[in-house]
């Protein structure tokens, strides 16, 4: 993992997400996580980009 994907996984999940794999499901659910709460944003982008 590169650090600039790191840094995105951490500051905005979305966009590490969609970077990595496009519009799709899998953005869609790091979006709806990241608005409930940041946290559970950034583990579900370290989980997803791994």
């Amino acid at each position: 993992m590169s650090p600039l994907t790191i840094i995105l996984n951490i500051l905005l999940p979305p966009l590490a997400v969609f970077m990595k794999h496009g519009l799709g499901g899998t953005f869609l659910i790091s979006l709806i996580l990241t608005i409930i709460g940041w946290i559970p944003g950034v583990i579900h982008a370290f989980i997803v980009n791994d």
